[in-house]
């Protein structure tokens, strides 16, 4: 029987966020599907100013009271709470407590497959996990205090913050080595004068399926968000035979935890070595535009927003008038980076576009060239 939970998001009057509460919750719902959880119910709370548990009193006494009737055992946040929102959150409503921080690394810790992805996803767990140790010895505070309950957590909680950071130090240090190997895999690459295009995109826009078209490989692919987080290269041949090598890697996410992009730096740095990027973009969600800007205020945050990109409108197959819009394109208001930088309507899953992709792919690899 899966775990029954309740969503619950908050919007500060005053925030300028481009995505509404209820696309964010939409999307939470996505995520805690992907874990395996089923969604019983779910509210969004509008604040004046920010509650020090993330919802008002009133809003916390309306989830104690929807539990007996919904059955739920989990209440999940939209947004990363403080380790003491957490705990607060847990005495209050008397269930387990998670964050959307927490939801993506289970959903990650599920996804992992090679050794360096599970490396790094512990890595992210664990720094997680270290300013919440207290928490997990709230049981020892609930005896009232008195002989048994002095000095034994408090002398717990320094050996298991200690064992975390031991383990946070050497996951470091073999998350290391895998970068130490990397840059040197990149410099004989470098040396081989091949060109590296890698694939960039909101999770579930379509990458893995687009490497599939390109490459005949076998990745993975699931309607679902974070399907595939370890990063797979091809080599392939553009229309003018010369060869170059395409990377797909992890997909980005709104909210995306700093614990993760830092967790997965090895990784990240093959964007920073590509020649090119491609933006993958899922035209048919509702939210694509703020997905695509989402994915280029990562970029930014990881000092690639000067990087050349193509920005590809996917999945137009599943659009009203199917490939008969190939030759069209999207409000670019809507898109102003991406206009900027070129936009190529494709379906992946069809097939259709990737011929004029590879000859735009293959013009942009000699503009690249210095």
């Amino acid at each position: 029987m899966p775990e029954k939970a309740f969503l619950v998001a908050a919007e500060l009057k005053t925030s300028r966020d481009r995505w509404t509460p209820e696309d964010s919750i939409a999307e939470l719902a996505s995520l805690a599907d992907t874990a395996g959880v089923r969604v019983v119910g779910q509210t969004v709370q509008r604040l004046n100013r920010p509650s020090p548990l993330y919802v008002g009193s009133g809003k916390l006494k309306e989830l104690v009271s929807l539990r007996a009737e919904l059955g739920y055992g989990v209440v999940i946040f939209d947004d990363e709470l403080t380790p003491r929102q957490q705990k607060s959150l847990e005495d209050a409503l008397e269930v387990k407590v998670i964050d959307r921080t927490a939801l993506i690394l289970d959903i990650f810790a599920k996804r992992a497959q090679t050794h360096e992805g599970k490396l790094q996803v512990e890595l992210a767990q664990h720094e997680y996990l270290l300013p919440r140790l207290a928490g997990q010895w709230s049981h020892l505070e609930r005896l009232g205090g008195g002989i048994g309950t002095r000095g034994p957590g408090e002398k717990q909680i320094e050996t298991d913050r200690r064992l975390v950071e031991r383990r946070i130090q050497r996951l470091k240090r073999e998350l290391e080595d895998v970068r130490k190997h990397r840059t040197l895999y990149r410099s004989h690459r470098r040396r081989s004068g091949t060109p590296v295009v890698a694939l960039v995109g909101y999770t579930n826009a379509g990458k893995s399926t687009l490497l599939n078209a390109l490459s005949g490989a076998d990745v993975f692919v699931e309607d679902k968000l974070f399907a595939t987080l370890d990063p797979t290269t091809r080599r392939l041949t553009l229309p003018d035979r010369r060869t170059f090598l395409v990377t797909d890697t992890v997909g980005f996410i709104n909210k995306l935890p700093p614990t993760v992009v830092a967790a997965f730096r090895a990784t990240l740095e093959e964007l920073s070595e590509a020649d090119l990027l491609l933006h993958v973009v899922d035209i048919t969600h509702k939210n694509a535009a703020e997905q695509c800007q989402t994915v280029e205020d990562i970029l930014s945050e990881l000092a690639l927003d000067e990087k050349p990109r193509l920005t590809l409108l996917n999945k137009i197959d599943l659009l009203k008038g199917g490939d008969a819009l190939a030759d069209q394109l999207p409000d670019r208001r809507r898109f102003p980076l991406a206009a900027a930088q070129g936009m190529i309507p494709i379906s992946a899953a069809r097939g259709t576009g990737l011929d004029r992709l590879l000859t735009h792919v293959a013009e942009a690899l000699v503009m690249s060239k210095p």
